[in-house]
């Protein structure tokens, strides 16, 4: 497919562009790559001048605005649209705007349950002919959910134009995962359930759900976070060496570390929630939505047989951290007195 010549941000007002999307906007237009138009579609009755003042803010909280001629240029070619993402006249409004391209990449970055909604809306418009969809996690509630809006993206883009994303994937740290793994042929030999008795995978952060009670309540800890941002560290730490380098051989052996994943059981799992967490704004007074979750798996392997991973997250912890835990087990020597693992 050739390069798209439109962004579309659907959520362009949320919490995901704010933190992510225009900082690494700008750093594009730092880098001169971004050329093209970036209309952003939103329930929230805007200005123009307004979004660019947004866009501003955001670049500026996520550090130092040092290239003006780049923060100019990425605020020139700002659109905005507003309306309600089941109106139709909202997708006719977008499509006038995109008056002129042919083949525009739309970014969803709003609540999961409205992506059936907004691709429904792209295609009865007419707007995903030639065009590319990006859906952000989760993909779904459940397996169910997910096949089904697999189905509904399939009526409208073909499936090399879909693509399922999580931004945390992106993470420098997390790249480099497959770095450690497989650049530094000392690590290989003792990877395997001979040498490690344990793996801990934490990510856990300081702050609250900070006005996305709304968000926070379709989705829970377990959802938001571990089955999609801790499984996927999980992959890339268990799997076997890919046949290349290329993205399918990658994607087929972090398939593998699924497929051989044990079935959770109820105990192996445990759910919290932080004090204070109903009051927050758009949470039901009696919601029992997680915002802790830890759990213990398996991965039934030759390689991980009987070796447990415990993957912790949640709000409002102490610290903010993510960090992954491997215990060795010990020597059968034990030459020093303290080299004894804890009871």
């Amino acid at each position: 497919m050739k390069a798209s010549d439109a962004l579309v941000l659907f959520g362009v007002t949320g919490d995901l562009a704010h933190k992510m999307i225009f900082p690494a906007l700008y750093a594009m237009a730092r880098r001169g790559v971004l050329t093209v138009p970036v209309v952003g579609v939103a329930t929230r009755r805007l200005s123009l001048a307004q979004l660019r003042a947004r866009a501003t803010d955001a670049i500026r909280s996520a550090g130092r605005i040092d290239d003006r001629r780049a923060l100019r240029h990425l605020l020139s070619l700002l659109r905005y649209v507003s309306g309600d993402y089941n109106d139709p006249g909202t997708f006719t409004a977008l499509k006038q705007t995109l008056k002129g391209t042919r083949r525009p990449a739309h970014y969803l970055a709003i609540p999961p349950v409205l992506f059936e909604t907004v691709i429904k809306g792209l295609g009865a418009a007419r707007l995903a002919e030639h065009a590319r969809v990006i859906v952000e996690k989760p993909f779904g509630r459940d397996l169910a959910s997910a096949r089904e809006l697999h189905r509904v993206a399939r009526s409208v883009f073909p499936e090399e134009a879909i693509f399922r994303i999580d931004h945390f994937l992106g993470k420098e740290a997390i790249m480099n995962i497959l770095y450690f793994r497989f650049a530094n042929s000392f690590l290989e030999p003792i990877w395997n359930r001979n040498y490690v008795a344990s793996v801990q995978v934490t990510l856990a952060e300081a702050f609250g759900v900070e006005g996305r009670g709304a968000f926070y309540e379709t989705a829970g800890c377990l959802r938001d976070v571990i089955q999609n941002h801790l499984f996927q560290i999980v992959a890339l730490l268990a799997m076997e060496p890919p046949a290349h380098r290329g993205f399918d051989a990658v994607h087929d052996e972090r398939a593998a570390v699924f497929r051989a994943m044990r079935p959770l059981r109820a105990a192996d799992v445990v759910r919290g929630q932080y004090a204070g967490y109903r009051k927050e704004p758009h949470v039901a007074r009696n919601s029992d939505v997680e915002t802790f979750c830890a759990l213990r798996l398996f991965i039934d392997s030759s390689r991980w047989d009987g070796v447990p991973w415990y993957l912790r997250s949640g709000k409002l912890l102490p610290e903010t951290a993510v960090e992954v835990l491997v215990q060795l087990k010990p020597p059968a020597q034990r030459l020093f007195a303290d080299a004894a693992p804890p009871e």
